[in-house]
């Protein structure tokens, strides 16, 4: 099931003539610790895209000279009201590894438990594993 499309204003960060971007983050590959451990669909900064509700949405900026920029990052996650939510930001040459793993755990947040067949492997669990299990997704009830 797809989530709704929503309009949101995405913020440009740092100064305009330096390097920016924007990116709806899917995947985080946490062996990276660099820009490139933030995977998914860049989209335009300064002004309003269409997004999913409760997309991660990671911004990149620079300001200062071109031979010594100072980087900054955020983090926003898109309300299904249209707003953005600013969650994480880092600064400096570190700024990825700082999110990195925040990243990864708001994506794990949201993502959905992905439904197996039965295995003959359900039955090496234990009896009240398997109830614990039954009641946290609330099939117990009528």
């Amino acid at each position: 099931m797809s989530k709704p499309i929503i309009a949101v204003d995405v913020p440009q960060l740092g100064d305009e003539r330096r390097r920016h971007w924007a990116k709806v983050v899917t995947f985080v590959d946490v062996s990276k610790t660099n820009g490139w451990a933030f995977e998914g669909d860049f989209i335009a900064d300064g002004g309003v895209q269409d997004v999913e509700s409760g997309s991660v949405i990671l911004v990149y900026g620079e300001r200062g000279s071109r031979g010594n920029p100072h980087s900054l990052a955020a983090v926003f996650i898109a309300n299904p009201d249209g707003t953005l939510s600013r969650h994480l930001e880092a600064e400096g040459r570190a700024w990825a590894r700082t999110l990195r793993d925040e990243v990864a755990e708001l994506l794990l947040q949201d993502a959905p438990i992905q439904a197996k067949p039965w295995d003959p492997a359900l039955l090496s669990y234990d009896d009240a594993a398997i109830l614990e299990e039954v009641r946290r997704r609330g099939l117990d009830q009528p």
